[in-house]
């Protein structure tokens, strides 16, 4: 076996404030989503089971029962480090991601372009952003580092923040492409990318499972991690002309993530560091999130609970968290979470496709192998720190994530 490789998964946080909803998206041509049905035959990339229609689940004797009242199209409970899915529901169901597909894109873009470097916004750069979109607030000829794109994009789910970024790496048809072949290689074969925001287009699909491979394939970059969990942060605002010359205004942003920033009779969630919440017309509300509690890192996925509103995906997903925390060691897991391809032992297969053996993910583009701290630009505040994983995660040869030892979260 080769020579082990650390990489470190911890997040930061800031003050924990309430955050404005953001509204859904529209778009025109799609097709009726409210009456759509998990299809009798699913993929089976993970195992078997996850390719099953309904709740998937093996209950130990002593195990706690699954959260009563779960109503989502599609969800997911994984271990984040040995890539057991621990339960799921419709896993492989394709349905609108909303813009928790900007998790996918993130991961795709962040190696690409240093925090530090400058663009300015042409007009071309906010062009194509469909109506009703999700808007940090860049304007067309200032200039902005790309660190604080990447804050719009993780902190208020910015489009234009998104549009400005596929136009620095080509444009949005190239950065389309670029997301589709990355999703390609971490197996999500699930997904469809159309837009790089999420925004519902037709045809554009991915799932619970796929999500939750994106959110694990990101969380390998310490760039990633900060922005994800960064509570609240200062924006660039417009340039304007003072009696001494020029002055740069700038704004506060928050994040749009309740189970990180506590809101509307939510509280924050014990361990949480991200990921990344959406909500558009075709998906209603979906929501992707990591935390740590006593040594375990879990990921969960939930995709269109029947609820009205934003706050049931929240509730589902806390209380999936809580079933999943509380199940450690006493279930069986059902599938996987697979390797990416690039990540798969010479001469051996791509991951797991039928037995969910093999669960794993990649290495950090940024490579970064020492704890990771908090992203200064964008903390304030109390300066509340979340760890991811809490601790370190191990890459083997095949792809394989494994728990070499632990940091606990820093109490609140």
């Amino acid at each position: 076996m080769s020579a082990l490789r650390k990489i470190v998964v911890v997040a930061s946080a800031t003050a924990l404030l309430s955050v404005p909803a953001v509204a859904p998206a529209l778009a025109s041509g799609d097709p009726d989503w409210s009456k759509a049905e998990p299809p009798a035959s699913m993929s089976t990339v993970g195992g078997a089971r996850l390719g099953e229609r309904g709740t998937q689940a093996e209950l130990g004797a002593d195990a706690p029962v699954l959260p009563k009242g779960l109503t989502a199209r599609a969800w997911i409970v994984a271990d984040a480090e040995s890539g057991d899915v621990l339960a799921a529901h419709n896993a492989h169901w394709k349905l609108p991601p909303a813009s928790t597909l900007k998790m996918l894109f993130a991961d795709t873009l962040l190696p690409r372009f240093p925090k530090t470097e400058k663009h300015k916004v042409a007009p071309a750069d906010l062009a194509g952003m469909g109506e009703g979109s999700s808007l940090v607030g860049v304007k067309e000829g200032e200039t902005y580092e790309v660190g604080d794109l990447w804050r719009g994009v993780f902190l208020r789910s910015g489009n234009d923040a998104v549009h400005v970024l596929a136009a620095m790496n080509g444009g949005v048809p190239k950065t389309v492409r670029d997301m589709q072949r990355h999703a390609d290689d971490l197996q999500a074969d699930d997904t469809t990318v159309v837009s790089p925001d999420g925004y519902d287009e037709p045809r554009q699909v991915s799932s619970a499972y796929d999500l939750t491979l994106f959110a694990r394939s990101g969380l390998q970059k310490k760039d990633f991690r900060d922005y994800c969990s960064t509570v609240r942060a200062q924006f660039p605002g417009e340039t304007r002309k003072t009696k001494h010359g020029t002055e740069r205004e700038s704004f506060q942003i928050q994040n749009t993530n309740r189970l990180l920033t506590g809101a509307l009779g939510l509280s924050p969630y014990k361990g949480l560091a991200g990921v990344k919440n959406g909500n558009t017309t075709n998906a209603g509300a979906t929501f992707t999130g990591v935390a740590e509690r006593d040594g375990r890192v879990l990921l969960v996925t939930v995709m269109h609970p029947s609820g009205g509103g934003i706050l049931p995906v929240y509730k589902e997903a806390e209380g999936l968290l809580d079933w999943g925390f509380a199940a450690a060691g006493k279930v069986a897991p059902v599938g996987a979470l697979v390797a990416p391809k690039s990540q798969a032992p010479a001469g051996g297969g791509a991951g797991a496709h039928d037995d969910g053996k093999g669960a794993g993910g990649h290495r950090s583009a940024d490579g970064d192998q020492k704890a990771a701290g908090a992203s200064t630009r964008g903390s304030s505040g109390a300066g509340i720190a979340l760890a991811v994983a809490g601790g370190v995660l191990v890459l083997l040869a095949a792809g394989v994530f494994a728990v070499r030892r632990r940091w606990p979260l820093p109490r609140r």
